[in-house]
């Protein structure tokens, strides 16, 4: 899965690079510029869609009224937009039951929980964490690691409970990978780092 933002389309990429285009879209308008998902077991797809003025780009504003959130369901294009109550969403990821997702306002500085439906919409917003961030991911115990500077390790409670240095200024994704999903991949302004990790990753 690829948010091509050159193109503010959401790209599915086969392993032999075979590229189909899931989303180019909105009601006729052109996204902000796709910048995260999250694919829930279903394989509905939660799309972050906040507008960041790139220099490649030949427009120079957004064409969509507001930076929001989409779903898009298993082979059932378009996309439905779920939550438009952010300055800048960033980051999301969801739990590995299907039953929980996390999104992280980035300019708003905080993060919100809610409830997943079966039919992709969400319910019982909740302020997670007065903190917002870049990229996310989780582990086995439900703990959300959240980018930005280096990386905070927040509990399912919304308490911070680790924090992982950094020496760059940001720290823009994150995922767990390996053969048994212990080694944490971050990457940063300049270079990507692994750690091996006492916990698993589930996402």
């Amino acid at each position: 899965m690829s948010c091509a933002d050159a193109d503010d389309q959401l790209w599915s990429i086969s392993p032999k690079g075979k590229v189909t285009i899931l989303l180019k879209d909105y009601q006729g308008h052109k996204f902000n510029g796709p910048n995260d998902v999250w694919v829930r077991p279903d394989e509905g797809i939660y799309i972050t869609d906040p507008y960041y003025q790139r220099d490649y780009w030949t427009r120079k504003q957004p064409d969509l009224d507001g930076q929001k959130l989409y779903f898009l369901a298993k082979g059932k294009a378009p996309a439905v937009m779920v939550d438009d109550k952010f300055v800048r969403p960033n980051g999301i990821i969801g739990t590995p039951d299907g039953k929980t997702l996390y999104v992280a306002d980035i300019g708003d500085n905080k993060t919100y929980r809610y409830d997943i439906n079966k039919d992709g919409t969400l319910t019982n917003r909740t302020l997670f964490i007065a903190m917002g961030c870049d990229g996310m991911t989780i582990d086995e115990h439900g703990n959300i690691y959240m980018c930005g500077k280096g990386v905070t390790i927040v509990n399912p409670k919304g308490e911070k409970i680790g924090h992982i240095d950094i020496d760059e200024p940001w720290t823009a994704n994150i995922c767990f990978g390996g053969k048994n999903k212990d080694v944490l991949f971050i990457t940063a302004s300049k270079a990507v780092y692994t750690f091996k990790m006492n916990v698993k990753g589930v996402d």
